[in-house]
């Protein structure tokens, strides 16, 4: 089976624009301003060599401070795909 972009938000339980998460090692906190589909490059196929892509969501964060209009200041934006469990192991799903 082809791994899809919609796989990857069911099994990831990825936030929707508009959420807000909780930095676990800082504790700060982040809305989700954009979210998109993106494609990630992997090794090398070993039979063939060549290049292989797999679906990932890219998710874009604004750090939420008192008295600042959302996107002014910090934002941070990272990849997700289904090999990897770095969205559980850092942030906390708020709302």
């Amino acid at each position: 089976m082809n791994e899809t972009h919609d796989d990857v938000i069911r099994a990831k339980h990825l936030p929707r624009i508009g959420q807000s998460v909780r930095s676990r090692k800082y504790g700060t906190w982040w809305r989700v301003i954009e979210k998109k589909e993106v494609w990630l490059n992997t090794s090398d196929d070993p039979k063939t060599g060549a290049c292989r892509v797999m679906p990932a969501i890219y998710l874009c964060y604004w750090r939420v401070q008192d008295g600042q209009q959302p996107g002014i200041g910090k934002m941070l934006g990272y990849s997700y795909s289904l090999h990897d469990n770095t969205f559980e192991a850092n942030w906390e799903l708020l709302n």
